[in-house]
């Protein structure tokens, strides 16, 4: 099979679908890589180390398109790239379709075959291709958290662990999953107060049960969410339906009555947003202010420490990529329920009922869709 890997084009996303590694398993597998010039750049690999690994460098991303059966991206395609793909096509990457009916309807005109690393499930509802992203935008949360509270980002002037004789920051943390049991680690490393809500007494539990009493905890419902969130120093939003819009959880009235100053890093915000004030920004842009509270919705926080998170995203993603390679894409779905999940698209139809619900659209059963 010959397996395309064109460069991110989304602003400041330094990501690439396939490193090295992946290419010379592909290629160790019988199958062809083409990667477009310089797509590793900013992950800090050359294009000599894709051809060392058995790559054959192409000079554009139209010529990746036009010659690949599989095309292995990191960030949902750009219009552009959207007006490349076409009829009996492979689309393997993020697609975070729930939010974007502009994207959505690309995809179906295109005919192609759109799996998303988001839905791909694994044992026990785990989501294996999300889970290392998240666990990055987790600890970057806290990162860029602090950062925001400072004066000159709008920001409270508070430090995030405080110093002897002045308390820390609050933070809380709507969302006790990936996002939000990294982001704890990270704010309870830095000294601050941080309590986590989650609707899952059992993570609650879990959580406890790692990080002891540096944590505290509390069942989500609206009433203690907001009882939380007006107090707060920071805010992250690590809520996630898979597939679907995330539910809107701080209204803006909520907002509205928080602390001039605290802030909001939405990392859900791929999926829509957990907060009613929050709208995608990027790192080239990544705060505005609403009612004097910062908010930080950038839509590819992993992309700032592109060569972490390309490394980590690629372990995860590599055996699904041979499986589609090897098996080409219908054996492969058939054979793996797991995979078949993260098929939203396919042959001008959407597969994924959160996607489906989300856009008000009819869905297709996925094997539906494949004998089709």
């Amino acid at each position: 099979m010959r397996i395309g890997v064109p460069k991110e084009i989304k602003t400041h996303e330094y990501r690439v679908g396939l490193v090295p590694a992946g290419v010379q398993e592909a290629a160790a597998h019988g199958h062809t890589v083409l990667v477009e010039r310089t797509a590793g750049i900013g992950s800090g690999i050359a294009d000599e180390d894709y051809v060392a690994a058995g790559a054959t460098l192409v000079d554009t991303a139209a010529e990746v398109f036009a010659e690949a059966d599989l095309i292995v991206k990191v960030k949902e395609p750009q219009a552009e790239e959207r007006k490349r793909l076409k009829p009996g096509q492979t689309l393997f990457t993020y697609l975070h379709l729930a939010p974007d009916p502009e994207q959505t309807r690309d995809l179906i005109d295109s005919g192609a075959t759109c799996i998303a690393y988001e839905t791909v499930t694994g044992p026990n509802g785990t989501l294996p291709l999300l889970a290392p992203m998240s666990e990055v935008a987790g600890r970057m949360s806290i990162q860029a958290a602090a950062l925001c509270l400072e004066k000159e980002k709008g920001g409270r002037g508070v430090l995030l662990g405080g110093v002897p004789g002045v308390e820390p920051a609050k933070v809380v943390i709507l969302g006790g999953g990936v996002v939000g049991a990294n982001a704890a680690m990270m704010a309870i490393g830095m000294g601050a107060d941080v309590v986590v809500l989650d609707r899952s007494v059992d993570v609650l539990r879990t959580l406890v049960h790692h990080f002891g009493t540096r944590v505290k905890t509390a069942f989500s419902t609206g009433q203690s969410v907001e009882e939380h969130v007006i107090c707060a120093d920071v805010v992250i939003g690590g809520v996630l339906i898979p597939g679907a819009s995330a539910p809107k959880l701080v209204s803006a009235e909520m907002v509205r009555r928080m602390r001039p100053g605290a802030v909001v890093v939405d990392v859900s915000i791929d999926q829509g947003g957990c907060f009613a004030t929050s709208r995608p920004t990027t790192h080239a842009d990544p705060i505005y202010l609403v009612d004097d509270v910062v908010h930080y919705c950038v839509a590819n926080m992993p992309g700032a420490v592109a060569r972490t998170s390309t490394l980590a995203l690629n372990s995860a993603t590599l055996p699904y990529t041979l499986a589609l390679a090897d098996k080409g894409w219908r054996r492969a779905l058939e054979e793996d329920a797991h995979l078949l999940n993260g098929l939203n698209v396919h042959a001008g139809r959407i597969t994924h009922p959160g996607v489906a619900e989300a856009l008000d659209t009819p869905v297709t059963e996925p094997l539906a869709a494949l004998g089709a």
